[in-house]
C-alpha cells in the first residue's frame, strides 16, 4: 500500500515528531517534581541519555512511547503495513539499542524503570505513579 502523504508532507510530519520533553516526559517530571523527587533530564553522560535521571536513588527512568520501541502485546505497537521494509528494521534496531544501554546501565550499578506510554493514559495514570514511587524508594 503506498504512503497517503507525498514526501514533503511525510516529511513535515515526521518532523513533528519530538523525542524529547514529551506530553508523557513532562507528566511524570511535573509528578516526581511535585512529590520532592530531584532529577536530571537527558543526561548524555549515561548510555541512551536516559529521559529522567534521580541521581540520589541511582534510579533512571526510561519512557518509551509503545510505537518506537516496540512495546509487546501493545494495540500501539504495531508495525505498520505501508513502508514495512523501513520501519520494521528501524523498530527492531530501536529495541536491541534500548536493550544495550538498559545492560549497560545495569552493569553500572543504575535500577531502571520504564514508563510505557499506553501506562500513562488517564484512566491508568493513578496506579502507574503509585507503582512509580515504590520502584523508586525500595
Amino acid at each position: 500500500m503506498p504512503d497517503v502523504h507525498d514526501k514533503i508532507t511525510r516529511s513535515y510530519n515526521m518532523s513533528r515528531i519530538r523525542s524529547t520533553n514529551t506530553k508523557p516526559e513532562l507528566l511524570v517530571r511535573k509528578f516526581l517534581h511535585a512529590n520532592g523527587f530531584r532529577y536530571k533530564i537527558h543526561d548524555n553522560k549515561l548510555p541512551g541519555k536516559p529521559d529522567i535521571v534521580l541521581p540520589k536513588y541511582k534510579t533512571v527512568i526510561l519512557i518509551h512511547g509503545c510505537f518506537w520501541h516496540g512495546h509487546i502485546n501493545c494495540k500501539y505497537a504495531k508495525f505498520p503495513n505501508t513502508n514495512s521494509s523501513y520501519w520494521t528494521p528501524k523498530i527492531i534496531h530501536n529495541i536491541s539499542k534500548d536493550k544495550q544501554h538498559i545492560k549497560s546501565l545495569k552493569k553500572d550499578g543504575w535500577k531502571i524503570i520504564i514508563l510505557w506510554t499506553c501506562k500513562l493514559s488517564p484512566k491508568k495514570i493513578n496506579n502507574a505513579f503509585a507503582s512509580l514511587i515504590k520502584k523508586i524508594i525500595l
